[in-house]
């Protein structure tokens, strides 16, 4: 995803939701800073858990989505040893 930003005048650069949204970045993510001659790139520093508040609830975020029917698989074999 290619995008042009502008720097104000504090040094600020606003990274465009579209992309905050993709990336899961979220107000108060730390980004690690790396400038090599003309480039400069931002990574997320990621948090160990994959635990974060969205709408006032707390949602695992991981890999990839799973589908209803792959959830409920998980969730039957996780519950399988502990039922009689």
């Amino acid at each position: 995803m290619n995008m042009t930003v502008t720097i104000d005048k504090a040094g600020r650069v606003v990274i465009p939701k579209r992309v905050r949204d993709h990336m899961g970045l979220e107000p108060g993510d730390a980004l690690a800073l790396q400038s090599e001659g003309e480039h400069v790139t931002l990574r997320p520093i990621r948090k160990r858990s994959p635990m974060r508040k969205k709408r006032d609830v707390w949602a695992f975020h991981g890999g990839k989505s799973l589908s209803l029917d792959e959830a409920n698989l998980l969730v039957k074999a996780a519950r399988a040893p502990r039922d009689p």
